[in-house]
């Protein structure tokens, strides 16, 4: 099992920045890649970045390209999300992303409220 915690999000106007943080507990040693997914009211949950553990392997939704940079600190279990000129259609709830174990199973933090006024 592997626990996550977000914290970070906020109100920001837009073209402002914030820094998303998830803390992972529990079998941490098992987790191969982390990520953040953001999900907007009446849309699906989507991935923004991701990062694996190992090789620091990245990869951002093409829209983020630039302005989002995806980070770990291991001996922290800590993987943030720097998110810079945020427009207002990246408003949303972003979750945190754990695969973990030979099934890559995936959990999930609670979510933290991110909202961009224009």
């Amino acid at each position: 099992q592997v626990q996550l915690v977000e914290s970070g999000g906020g109100l920001v106007e837009a073209g402002g920045s914030l820094r998303l943080s998830c803390v992972a507990s529990g079998s941490i040693f098992s987790i191969s890649a982390m990520g953040w997914y953001r999900q907007a009211p009446g849309k699906q949950r989507g991935l923004v970045a991701r990062i694996t553990t190992s090789g620091g392997f990245r990869n951002n939704a093409d829209s983020v390209k630039g302005r989002f940079t995806i980070s770990r600190d291991n001996a922290r279990n800590t993987v943030y999300l720097q998110m810079n000129s945020l427009k207002p259609e990246e408003a949303g709830v972003y979750y945190c992303n754990s695969v973990a174990g030979s099934w890559a199973v995936n959990y999930w933090g609670q979510g933290t409220q991110v909202t961009v006024s224009s």
